[in-house]
């Protein structure tokens, strides 16, 4: 999914949100993203069909992989913007297209794009902007696991939100090409070890929320 690369240029369209700036750009990019991994997730779920049934598997889809996947950017973004570094998020238009064709075969590979990032950051804040969204992905299905025992949630929901997030949390951590698992490797082998471990927990854990 989100991962820190570098690139040159800057777009002129900023918009400023408190500390946060975006762009009209970058934030037409996020919501392109988040419809096509939407789609994609709800057709692994719920299987494609032009039916009532599948429009509220998108929606909880929507929700549940929004959530995840627009925190999992913002975590990359906020960090290296801490750091005082430029950056963005810019969709890969052709790996969105691979998602929804995947899905069909019942598997997502979800890097829908990358935060791009210009400034100078060394290894080190490198592997923290990169864990930063696997970490956040922990975070969220931990809390959609709370919920569902605090809250009258649907079933369905608190298991997607759970599921998704754990995934989304190991699938990033793959330690190879432009994954963040990679660059949390490059900074502290220790830290990598303990993030893939509580995400391959959570995952498996996943596993009995969709049995109740």
């Amino acid at each position: 999914m989100a991962h820190a690369i570098y690139i040159r240029g800057r777009r002129t369209d900023i918009i400023h949100l408190g500390p946060i700036t975006t762009s009209a750009t970058e934030i037409g990019q996020l919501f392109k993203a988040w419809l096509a991994i939407s789609l994609a997730f709800a057709i692994v779920l719920g299987g494609f069909s032009l039916t009532t049934k599948f429009l509220q598997v998108m929606v909880i889809a929507a929700f549940t992989v929004g959530i995840g996947f627009l925190l999992h950017e913002l975590a990359h973004k906020l960090v290296a913007q801490a750091y005082g570094a430029w950056a963005e998020f810019r969709s890969f238009d052709q790996m969105l297209l691979l998602a929804i064709i995947m899905s069909f075969f019942g598997f997502v590979f979800a890097a829908p794009g990358a935060v791009f990032i210009h400034g100078h950051i060394d290894m080190r804040k490198n592997g923290i902007i990169s864990a930063a969204g696997p970490w956040t992905n922990i975070g969220i299905a931990i809390l959609f696991a709370i919920s569902g025992l605090i809250f009258s949630l649907p079933a369905i929901f608190i298991a997607y939100g759970f599921m998704i997030n754990a995934w989304l949390a190991a699938f990033n951590m793959i330690p190879f090409g432009n994954f963040d698992g990679r660059k949390v490797w490059a900074w502290s082998k220790l830290a990598y070890i303990i993030t893939l471990l509580i995400s391959i927990f959570l995952v498996m854990a996943s596993q009995m929320f969709t049995l109740l």
